[in-house]
Order: C-alpha cells, then structure tokens, then sequence
C-alpha cells in the first residue's frame, strides 16, 4: 500500500498568507501554519522559506497596487504615461499600512526580501515596470536595463529609510526616471 503525502496548493498558501500579513503585518510561520490546517514542515517543505513567501507576499501586494495604478492612468503614453503610473504607484503604496508596519518592525528582513533574491521581488517588478514601457511605446535594445534601474530608483524613494538616508521625493527623482525614458 502506498501513501502519497498532498501538499496544498501554492495558491491556496499564497492566499493565505495574504490573509495573515494583512490581520498582522508581519508572517509568523508557525500561527500560519495552524492557520492553514497544515503542519510546518509542509508550509516550508511548499514554500522554501518565510523569506521566499514574503517576497510572494509582497509581489502579490506589489502587483495588485501597480494594476491600480496603471489601471487609473490609462492609456499609458509616452514617458509622461509611464510617471503618472509611477505617482499613483508611489501614492498607493504610501498606503500599504501593514508593509509600512512590517518595514519598521522588521527593517533587515524587509530590506533583505525586498532587495536581494531571496524575495524574488525585483525580477518581477522589473518584468512589471518592462511591460509597462512597451505599452507607452517605449523600445529599445536595453529596455529591461533600463526597467531595472528606474525600479531601482523608484525603490529609493520608497523605501529610503531602509537604506538609511533621509526621505527621498519622487519629484527630486523624475529627472533621472525621465533619462531612463528616452530611446
């Protein structure tokens, strides 16, 4: 007699942990894993690591905020195009109150999740901030080059105090986002 040992559904823990960070602004492994009716070592053995799922977490936080953004400049054109989406962007993720928590409570582990690839956010933010330049129109040979340094300067803005200088404001930042916009 063979046993076959399920794992839930990436989806389902993605959703569930979306759930939990949103109630605590923080993934707390173990009240998740009870949470989810699964044991820990499954929730890890599915996920790899609480660094890996909220990077999960915040791409998934990341992208549904981006969708609002874009979805409020439509149509997107040209680099002004691009910048407003990076405003509203900026503006709605000011609003983010449990990654705001998360990011003062836990500034190593988000700055880790955030900027190395043990989160997995910057690929896919730069796969974001890529096709939301072919849709401006934007081209160019060193497109996704470009994306990765305006997401990376859009992420000083952002998150400044977890690079430890002072604010940093997206107007004192257009000028070098508009240079990463021309062909």
């Amino acid at each position: 007699m063979s046993t076959s040992r399920s794992v839930m559904a990436p989806e389902v823990i993605l959703r569930g942990a979306a759930v939990h960070f949103q109630r605590h602004s923080t993934l707390d492994m173990d009240l998740l894993a009870r949470e989810l009716a699964i044991s820990r070592a499954t929730l890890y053995r599915a996920v790899g690591s609480r660094d890996r799922l909220l990077g999960m977490v915040f791409g998934t936080i990341s992208r549904w905020i981006f969708q609002l953004a874009r979805d409020e400049v439509r149509p997107v054109c040209g680099p002004d195009g691009v910048l407003a989406v990076t405003r509203a962007y900026v503006k709605l993720l000011d609003q983010a109150v449990q990654l705001r928590t998360f990011m003062q409570e836990d500034p190593q582990i988000a700055a880790r999740v955030l900027f190395t690839p043990a989160g997995d956010v910057m690929r896919r933010s730069v796969q974001e901030q890529t096709a939301t330049f072919r849709e401006a129109g934007i081209g160019g040979d060193d497109l996704e080059d470009r994306a990765f340094l305006y997401v990376r300067l859009v992420e000083s803005v952002l998150f400044s105090e977890l690079l430890g200088t002072g604010q940093v404001s997206l107007a004192g930042a257009e000028g070098a986002l508009r240079a990463l916009l021309r062909e």
